[in-house]
Formats: structure tokens, sequence, C-alpha cells
């Protein structure tokens, strides 16, 4: 296994990350889509609120208090069931603890003395944020977290505190870093983060990165799908499984999958949400991927309010007026192609946020996590090498972790006094 991952702990990957604030569940769905404009990964961990308001708060009351993860998905299937489109203003007041999905395991309160290959380990399992507990800012090289490792500085009474808090005064620390003590203090990692950590590390991952997915193994071929014709709507009761994603596909006769577009949390993450709620409580699944406003007619449109559209000057920025206009399809969010106004356009005409990810089962592992996070998608379809239109499986963040800690791990004796620094 690469050297990165037994000598680097998640403290690590903290550098320059802010401090998280909390969004808590008593907040409402319209601050909702504001904070997931902003978010990783197009969703934000919910919280309940704290019982007291102590300055330290150990590791198990936090995540005690952790309910799940919302994303743009969520959002857009609540307010387009039970009629809620008729009342915008009540259901932009709901509050997101009637909304978010509890899944308490979404999310994992680690020490920053945790090792890299664990936290791998972690979010393959299923694990999507880390919260990391920043009490002690280290200066000097990163690499200095490799005398954590194994965790022995949990371990050992003299440098951690009856608290948990390392002792400033403690002469067993590396005697080249400062530390400096703080307050409860918290910062949270992304899977996206575990990303761009390993694609500035490819050399020490070296041969995977060139690697096909193929081979490696990497392919989801288990990925959620909608025919083209169905509702829209039925596309959020497919979802069964991580990533937030259900491709939108036409079955040939040998019953191959022609991708034709995706229903998911990636492609909403920063969409106008009551146009997006309109068209999937609408229109079928192909109308709501690529289009409706040659084959709609504008009475049976509704008047939706255009200042959800996350980036505008409007909602986002707290100003602007609200006006009401008529739905389109690219009042949603996906279409930035003039060209791309009727769903009879072919996929191959779509630019920007209306064209589909996809990569070859050919395609190198490196080239499909630059894929991923130029694009800050959570996910890549995979399509035969020969047909670009045959979607074969789903290429997600499980996928490449999976990859890059296949190879057998090294080992380093427990009680060892020796610590390798690469």
């Amino acid at each position: 296994m690469a050297s990165i991952f037994l000598y680097h702990v998640v403290g690590d990957l903290t550098v320059g990350k802010p401090e998280v604030v909390e969004f808590e569940e008593t907040e409402t769905v319209e601050a909702a889509i504001r904070a997931i404009g902003e978010s990783a990964e197009g969703g934000i961990p919910v919280w309940r609120k704290r019982s007291h308001k102590s300055v330290f708060e150990n590791a198990e009351i936090r995540q005690n208090r952790f309910v799940g993860i919302l994303n743009s998905l969520d959002v857009v299937d609540f307010l387009a069931r039970d009629g809620r489109l008729e009342d915008q203003d009540k259901a932009m007041k709901t509050p997101v603890s009637e909304v978010v999905v509890p899944c308490n395991s979404l999310l994992k309160v680690v020490d920053p003395a945790t090792r890299l290959i664990d936290a791998l380990e972690m979010m393959k399992q299923g694990v999507r944020r880390l919260l990391v507990r920043k009490s002690v800012v280290w200066k000097g090289m990163s690499k200095r977290f490799s005398f954590l490792y194994s965790g022995k500085w949990l371990k050992n009474p003299e440098i951690y505190g009856s608290n948990g808090i390392i002792s400033a005064t403690n002469t067993n620390c590396p005697s080249s870093s400062s530390i400096v003590i703080t307050h409860d203090q918290f910062c949270c990692l992304s899977r996206e983060d575990v990303i761009r950590f390993l694609i500035d590390c490819l050399g020490a991952l070296a041969p995977l990165p060139l690697s096909s997915i193929s081979s490696l193994g990497a392919i989801n071929p288990n990925y959620d799908s909608i025919e083209a014709s169905l509702p829209a709507f039925e596309a959020t009761q497919k979802i069964r499984q991580d990533p937030s994603a259900v491709a939108v596909v036409e079955t040939t006769l040998d019953g191959q999958h022609l991708i034709i577009g995706e229903v998911s949390a990636c492609k909403l993450w920063k969409c106008n949400y009551l146009a997006a709620a309109w068209a999937l409580a609408n229109l079928s699944a192909r109308q709501f991927v690529m289009g409706v406003e040659d084959n709609v007619t504008s009475g049976s449109l509704p008047d939706l309010t255009a200042n959800l559209i996350v980036g505008d000057s409007n909602l986002v920025n707290g100003g602007g007026s609200m006006k009401p206009r008529k739905f389109s399809s690219r009042s949603v969010g996906f279409f930035s192609n003039p060209a791309c106004q009727s769903f009879g356009v072919g996929r191959s005409m779509y630019r920007g946020r209306s064209s589909l990810l996809t990569c070859k089962v050919t395609s190198s592992l490196a080239a499909v996590m630059a894929q991923m996070l130029s694009h800050r998608a959570t996910h890549v379809w995979v399509t035969e090498a020969e047909n670009e239109d045959v979607l074969v499986g789903v290429m997600g963040y499980a996928g490449i972790l999976a990859a890059v800690t296949r190879q057998p791990a090294a080992t380093i004796p427990e009680n060892s006094g020796t610590v390798a620094v690469v």
C-alpha cells in the first residue's frame, strides 16, 4: 500500500479548512437552499441544537447531535410532493427536520491523529463527512503528523490530558513543531477533500493512477436507472445507494441501456428549486432532463418565483425582487446553450451543466479523479469503450477509495519506536 496512507493522518488534510458552522434542524428549507449552494458534494450536515452552551463538547455528544445530510435532491423531492408548490411560502418556511433523512452514520467525529488509511476505511463503509477537532494547530511540515502513527498519543496520558486536549508543555512532542490550544473548534472534511489530497499524491500511488478503472474493479454495475418514458418523480423512489443519482435511460431491444440524462443531487446542486420541483412532479423523465419548451404550451405552465436560482443576485445574496415567471427547462438551471431548448436535440449537443459527465471503461483512474474534481461531481457515468451511449456502470467516491486502497497494507510493529518519514 502507498506510504501516504500509513504516514499521514487526518490532521494533514485540515490545513486551511474553515471552522464548521452547524446547520441546525430548526432552520428552514429556504435557509437550506442557500447553504447547499455553498456546500461540498451538494449536501449539508444537519445538527440538533446543543442542550447547553459549554465551551467544550466531547466527541460522543457531538456525534449524537448529528442528524443526517440534506442534499439538493431531497429538497426538490420534498417541494414536489403533496401539493407544496401551491403554497410556496409555507413550503419554504418548513423546518429541515421534516425534510432530512436521519442517518447518524454518515458523519464521524475523529481525532486529528487518526491515520489516513483508517479514515479511508470509514468512508468506504459509508461515512461521507469527517468532523475533525481543531484543538491543535501545528506549525511546520505536515509530515510531523507521522509521529502520531497508530494514535499512540491518544493512549499516552502524559501527552493527553483528562479532557482529551494535548498538553502544550509536554516534552515528548516533536521539538520542531509548536502547538496552540483552542476551544472546541471543528472543521469538516468531505470525500471531495480526500480525493483532492490523493490527486496531489499520484506519484506515490503509482502505478494505480494510470490503470484503467475496469482493471481496478472500480466500476459499480449496480446503478440506479429509470426509463425515459416514466414520470420523473419516480426517480426519487429508485435511489437505493450512493451516489444520489438516477440514470435516465432508453432500453434497446437487446437490453442495453442508452443514457440520455440523469436526475441527481449533483445536477440540482445550484438549480432553481421551485422550477425543478414542478418539473419533477409534472414531467416525464425524458422531459425533465432534456427540455420541454417546444412541447408544453405556456398556458399549462405555473408561475414560479425566479429568485431561487443559486448564484443569482436574489435569494442567495439576500437581495433582488420577487419576479414571477413562467417555467422553462432552462430556468431549472440545466441548460447553458440556447440550442438546447428541445428534447429532440441529441445529447452530444449539450454543453456545460446540461451535459452528462461520462467516461469509458478504458479511462484511467487519474483521469476520472481529475474529471470529478474539475466538475465538482460526486460521480461519473461509465460507458462502453466502443459506444459512449451504452451505459455499463457508475464511478463514485467509493469506487475511487476502494481502488487506491486495494493493495494489502504494510505492517509496522505496534510497539516499534521507529517511525519512517517519507
